[in-house]
């Protein structure tokens, strides 16, 4: 049979492998299951997929990192169980890097690894909503990272979302008052810089939901995946400002993760950080002493939630993050400079999609343009949002829906850390073809 269009994949082949997947909506694949369908059209097609559904680092690992790691193994550690709350030199970093980056005072007992920040809001999410019982619901300052949505899923925690586009600036504390005043919600999440959007929230908005969450007695679950990658400022210079925004500086109630997958390209050796405020890490909870035999919040975090979980993190990466830290408060490693490759790669990229009829769905950052990082928005006219994924399939190319994500706009997320620069005169023809064909 004859297909419409002239595409780029043997359409076919694009068509069976759906079939097989159920010809399930787009609209609403999660990454891993828009990953599985390329991955599978790819084993069957000479075509190499122009890749921007998942987040994966594609640059080399720090080398800070990897020395300190292999030196670790060979002394050993390999053999060793790690102690749960972490090694000390990686306490100590940890907090050291909070003061240094976010100008925050984090003590090295409130810093604790974790296996990957998913780990990390996991036994965040187990803790936050047994706190107190009149409030069971974690709130979402969306667009956000939907696999945590999937996490209050498979806990069978309730929570509620708002898409923030709207919400911006002063805009912003009517809003999450509505929430609030309701009195169900034990926890606030937010990334920032954002995925998807890549919005980053200013001083202003930052210093609404920490007032809001000490007034409501909320916790914030600040997620900083992307730590410091907003490259319209450089905070790379340590105890010196600009530091990395952070509403650690308007509440105690706060619990902030660090990926060590984005910034410093350390995806593979899951190894997270957990910063959580002194003030709240020494708090008893009567409620948690009843549903987990513990009531001091940090206690029960990791002697009880990381515990039961994984009994530890990976004791040699441990050594590989605290390296990284130290080298970077000590002014002798800039992580950030190897990570601006992104910047430049979305720059170029968007440039590209607008070129043929693409459009950038978040694009200002309420007064101001977008930043360019990881991650950005795209949309094509008429088109909801997993058709648009289902008819780039065909040309080669990949993305997430961002009805995903907790947007209520019709489009895609695309990563761009997948797509070299040597790739990008393949992109346009792909992208050609595809406004061609519409």
């Amino acid at each position: 049979m004859k297909h419409p269009f002239p595409a780029v994949v043997n359409p076919e082949i694009v068509e069976a492998v759906l079939s097989e997947q159920g010809n399930k909506d787009l609209g609403k694949a999660t990454i891993r299951e828009v990953v599985n369908i390329v991955n599978k059209i790819e084993e069957r097609s000479p075509i190499q997929f122009i890749r921007m559904e998942m987040g994966v680092p594609s640059l080399p690992p720090s080398k800070v990192g990897v020395n300190a790691e292999i030196e670790a193994l060979k002394q050993g550690v390999a053999s060793k169980y790690p102690m749960l709350e972490g090694i000390k030199p990686f306490k100590q970093q940890a907090s050291r890097f909070a003061k240094a980056f976010m100008d925050i005072d984090v003590p090295p007992e409130s810093c604790i690894p974790t296996v990957g920040s998913m780990q990390a809001s996991y036994a965040l999410f187990m803790a936050v909503a047994n706190l107190n019982t009149k409030k069971n619901t974690i709130l979402f300052i969306d667009p956000g990272f939907p696999v945590q949505k999937i996490q209050l899923d498979v806990l069978g925690i309730q929570y509620e979302t708002f898409d923030v586009f709207e919400y911006r600036g002063a805009k912003l504390r009517d809003k999450l008052e509505s929430y609030l005043l309701k009195g169900n919600i034990a926890g606030i999440v937010y990334s920032n810089p954002n995925n998807p959007t890549w919005i980053c929230f200013h001083e202003d908005e930052l210093e609404t939901i920490g007032r809001l969450a000490e007034q409501y007695d909320t916790i914030i679950i600040e997620d900083l995946a992307y730590f410091g990658m907003d490259f319209r400022q450089d905070i790379s210079t340590p105890f010196q400002a600009p530091f990395q925004p952070t509403v650690a500086k308007y509440t105690s109630n706060y619990a902030i993760l660090i990926s060590s997958s984005k910034a410093f390209s350390y995806a593979g050796q899951r190894l997270g950080t957990l910063c959580i405020s002194h003030e709240l890490f020494k708090t008893y909870f009567e409620s948690l002493k009843i549903r987990f035999g513990e009531g001091n919040f940090g206690q029960v975090i990791v002697g009880r939630l990381l515990y039961s979980l994984s009994a530890g993190a990976s004791h040699s990466a441990q050594y590989a993050i605290a390296a990284i830290y130290k080298a970077a408060c000590d002014g002798s490693y800039n992580y950030l400079e190897e990570v601006k490759e992104y910047g430049i790669r979305a720059r170029l990229m968007k440039e590209l999609f607008i070129k043929y009829g693409f459009s950038i769905i978040y694009n200002k950052d309420i007064d101001e343009p977008i930043a360019d990082g990881f991650y950005f928005t795209i949309s094509y006219p008429g088109m909801m949002g997993g058709e648009l994924l289902k008819k780039l399939l065909y040309f080669g190319i990949s993305g997430i829906a961002l009805t995903n994500t907790g947007s209520k706009i019709q489009g895609l997320r695309a990563c761009v850390s997948q797509t070299e620069q040597s790739r990008f005169g393949e992109l346009e023809k792909r992208l050609q073809m595809f406004q061609q064909s519409c």
